[in-house]
């Protein structure tokens, strides 16, 4: 149900079309940096995989460069 994007054989973002919602992998600090921004609409994943840096985004409510920054910080994190 969920679109997975890979860099270098590693899932760095999926993408829920359902819930229009997605989900990328950083960092501890980026994530703390990134849900600074709007914690409602960027969010640690509420279990063990949040603390491991997995986290949620709404896309389609964030502007465009955010969400790019996104994609690219958690692309460069995994790889």
């Amino acid at each position: 149900d969920k679109t997975s994007f890979i860099v270098k054989k590693r899932i760095f973002a999926t993408y829920n079309p359902q819930e229009k919602r997605a989900c990328v992998k950083l960092s501890e600090v980026d994530q703390s940096v990134f849900s600074t921004i709007d914690n409602t609409l960027i969010f640690p994943v509420p279990n063990k995989w949040g603390k491991q840096g997995w986290t949620l985004f709404y896309p389609e409510k964030l502007d465009e460069e955010i969400v790019r920054d996104l994609l690219k910080t958690s692309c460069e994190f995994v790889s």
